[in-house]
């Protein structure tokens, strides 16, 4: 017994050993991570890991066969790989590490973030000036601020209706400047956003252009807040990445939008992604608001949806209305008329 004692006491200190060494190395491969990224130079080097390995295997004298050590040491490049992404990921600026405070949007003597509930709402299209007249006069009698409206319209039919462009862009402008609402409108590309740029107040990036890299740069170089809306296939990763091509530009004022992702489910338009609300309030500062509408596609439900995102901790909603959904021009089925906006707003404020 005392030999196997004695024994336990040096495998104890070689796992000390090995202990130190391999966090020794861990910080010395987070040294070589930082300067790949200063130098742009991939993470994974595959040459180079064979390299070390042929190395590693002309030195193996035994016990363990050349492919145990394969194998262990390639858990500790997968390990490494790991941890250099990890340190990479909790240090964007979009990150809670880089900035622990939250990120606060101040526009036209409204926040959004921080301990306030911001509620955005209106048509999916604009549609006239009338339409769009209505729905304003609603949202000032509620007292609310944000009026949303769709001029440059992504849609998957090429016959279907594309927004009025430039000329909802204007009709907008003139109800948000009557009315004192602040606007929120997508833009599809840089023309539109070059276009549009004076006439609206915050800046859409919509989910199918969450990806869309030059448009997000192009934002980044603006001064107005923007709603990145998650892209309908993208993890939670790729969307903070999006976040930080704006960032990165010289913007702070982004606000992500959950707004459903693709799964195999058809009950509803999206499947919306409750636990994103809480993954992104913790690992970034940035406001996180959900629309309800796109992630739904069905106005039964949406109140719902729309409580239980309140309850994990979202800084706002966004929903569509419409005076008269029937008749609308995009998206009838998830539009609320007035009627129905009102029972759902009561529901979100008592």
């Amino acid at each position: 017994m005392d030999r196997i004692k004695e024994l336990r006491q040096r495998i104890d200190k070689v796992n000390q050993q090995i202990l130190k060494l391999l966090n020794e190395r861990a910080q010395i491969a987070l040294e070589i991570g930082l300067e790949k990224r200063k130098s742009g130079h991939a993470m994974y080097d595959p040459i180079r890991e064979k390299e070390i390995l042929d190395s590693i295997l002309k030195e193996n004298q035994g016990p363990f066969s050349n492919e145990v050590i394969a194998y262990l040491f390639k858990e500790i490049f997968k390990a490494t790989l790991a941890l250099q992404k990890d340190e990479f990921i909790n240090n964007l600026k979009i990150s809670r590490k880089y900035q622990n405070e939250d990120t606060l949007i101040k526009i036209k003597g409204e926040i959004i973030g921080g301990s306030n509930t911001t509620y955005i709402f209106g048509p999916c299209s604009i549609e006239s000036v009338e339409q769009l007249e209505e729905v304003a006069k609603l949202l000032v009698n509620k007292g609310l601020k944000f009026i949303r409206g769709g001029a440059y319209k992504p849609r998957t039919s090429p016959y279907d209706f594309q927004g009025l462009g430039f000329t909802g862009v204007k009709i907008m402008t003139e109800i948000t400047d009557k009315s004192n609402l602040i606007s929120v409108i997508e833009v599809l590309n840089e023309k539109q956003l070059e276009e549009a740029y004076d006439y609206i107040d915050i800046i859409q990036i919509g989910s199918r252009n969450m990806d869309n890299f030059s448009l997000l740069r192009s934002v980044g170089q603006t001064n107005k807040p923007v709603i990145l809306k998650r892209g309908y296939s993208s993890t939670i990763e790729e969307f903070k990445l999006a976040a930080e091509y704006i960032v990165s530009e010289g913007n702070q004022q982004v606000i992500l939008c959950e707004r459903g992702i693709r799964t195999f489910e058809t009950a509803t338009r999206n499947t919306l992604d409750i636990s994103a609300i809480p993954i992104l309030k913790k690992e970034t500062h940035l406001p996180v608001i959900v629309d309800v509408s796109h992630a739904a596609g069905r106005k039964d439900i949406m109140t719902l949806l729309a409580k239980a995102s309140l309850a994990a901790n979202c800084n706002g909603i966004m929903a569509e209305i419409h005076p008269n959904p029937f008749v609308a021009l995009s998206d009838s089925h998830q539009q609320m008329n007035f009627a129905e906006f009102e029972s759902f707003y009561q529901a979100l404020i008592e």
